[in-house]
């Protein structure tokens, strides 16, 4: 049996950085965060170890000091814990703040914000919190009910991936032909780096491996596209989730993971495939990164 790596995966810089912060300030003082940090319950787990709480309100928090997660929160929430005396710290993705600021730039220039993206996810939340009014999108269906307006300003959650942004942006185009529809990509690079590299990964394999947190939107949508390419694609968070009859007469099988994956959690999944392949009697012959 081959593995092949997919030539982008694991943590992007944005969750290194996020958890190398809220790490360095809970050897500090007691902290909170407010929501989960990153949506991987290993990382989740590491942080309470450290004595890092999680809360999902400032007013259910014990700590003095509340940081805002990896994806963003709305100028409105943040300032509700800062009027409860709370120590408020952004461990926000840069690429986050991106995506926020090009929202407000289009309300400014007078257009009606429309975010790509999931409506009950945190980081769609912090992006139209602050807005009075806007519309939230993720299939053609929700596009058929947007009502006409004469300018749209399109931006997407950060870990949509780009074929669904730019086809829902092409229906919109097509609904509303006498509309001025301005699109700004704010899918971040990351992103864009890893479902690329999915795709093709899933094109030369008989079964692909994502590893990923349950929750974690950016590894859903990996095993969507590689589910596109690939008829066997098992989502797993850690070793333990990998079963050896779902390998059975595989010749290659790839590897890929989200944002949020630690490298020690792929590592293990690698190590555990390599152990299953040995009780198939199908040994691993090599691990190779496709090329980036």
């Amino acid at each position: 049996m081959k593995l092949l790596r997919a030539s982008h995966l694991g943590m992007c810089f944005g969750v290194r950085d996020a958890i190398a912060y809220a790490t360095a300030e809970a050897a500090c003082q007691p902290l909170t965060i407010l929501g989960e940090l990153v949506h991987n319950e290993t990382v989740l787990a590491s942080l309470r170890a450290r004595g890092i709480r999680f809360a999902r309100q400032p007013d259910t928090g014990e700590t003095d000091t509340v940081m805002v997660t990896a994806h963003g929160a709305s100028e409105a929430a943040k300032s509700r814990a800062r009027e409860r005396g709370l120590r408020v710290l952004e461990a926000t993705c840069p690429l986050v703040h991106v995506a926020h600021r090009a929202v407000l730039m289009l309300v400014r220039e007078g257009f009606h914000p429309v975010i790509i993206g999931k409506c009950d996810h945190v980081e769609v939340r912090g992006l139209t919190e602050d807005l009075a009014e806007c519309d939230i999108v993720l299939t053609e269906a929700d596009v058929a009910a947007l009502r006409e307006r004469p300018r749209f300003g399109i931006a997407a959650q950060t870990t949509q991936p780009i074929e669904r942004v730019r086809q829902l942006v092409a229906f919109i185009r097509a609904r509303f032909p006498q509309a001025e529809v301005r699109f700004v990509d704010t899918v971040c690079q990351p992103t864009k780096q890893r479902q690329t590299a999915a795709e093709e990964l899933a094109r030369q394999c008989d079964v692909v491996v994502v590893i990923g947190g349950a929750h974690s939107n950016n590894t859903r949508e990996l095993v969507a596209t590689c589910a596109r390419h690939c008829p066997r694609v098992h989502h797993v968070q850690g070793p333990d989730d990998l079963r050896p009859e779902c390998f059975s007469h595989a010749e290659t099988v790839g590897l890929t993971a989200g944002t949020s994956t630690p490298d020690a959690t792929i590592d293990a999944v690698e190590q555990a495939l390599w152990r299953i392949a040995s009780q198939l009697e199908n040994p691993v012959a090599s691990t190779e990164p496709l090329a980036a």
